[in-house]
Order: C-alpha cells, then sequence, then structure tokens
C-alpha cells in the first residue's frame, strides 16, 4: 500500500514541474509542507489543477481568478498559503 502511495506522490511530483517559475516555487515550497498530510481527495484536487494551462493555474493561485470548481477551492487555498504572490 505505502508503495501505491509513493508512486501517486512521485507522479504527481513530475507533473508539478512547470515552465512558470512562480509554479515552480509554489509546487517546492508545497511539497515541503503538505506532502505527509496529502490525502487521497487531495491527491485528486492537484491532479485536477495540473490539467490546467501554467497561466490558468497561476490566475488561480496568485488570486486573479477564483475556482469555479468548489471540490478545488481547498487546494487553491492551501497553494496560496505557500504562493510567493501571497507576501506581495
Amino acid at each position: 500500500m505505502e508503495e501505491d502511495r509513493k508512486a501517486r506522490i512521485n507522479r504527481l511530483k513530475w507533473h508539478c514541474r512547470r515552465a512558470l517559475l512562480e509554479l515552480d516555487l509554489v509546487f517546492d515550497r508545497f511539497w515541503e509542507r503538505y506532502e505527509d498530510n496529502l490525502d487521497a481527495q487531495g491527491e485528486a484536487a492537484l491532479e485536477s489543477l495540473l490539467e490546467l494551462e501554467d497561466h490558468d493555474l497561476w490566475a488561480l493561485v496568485s488570486g486573479r481568478k477564483s475556482p469555479t470548481i468548489p471540490q478545488l477551492a481547498a487546494m487553491i487555498e492551501r497553494l496560496r498559503e505557500v504562493s510567493p504572490a501571497a507576501n506581495l
């Protein structure tokens, strides 16, 4: 069971590598803070967000856009907490 979780987490980490430096910073900080506490619901929300284009995802994380899917709001809030844009 633990091997399955490690494989899922590693896959998610790989998909978190983005072309936008700001998103890379956010995801690095996210994994440092939340990796041990990420549950199945969080994994699913993160997976859904990773399907977005970088600029659309950054608009959500930076607060320029609000999430239209309520199930993603908690994950977006986590990402905002660790975002360098949150300190601006």
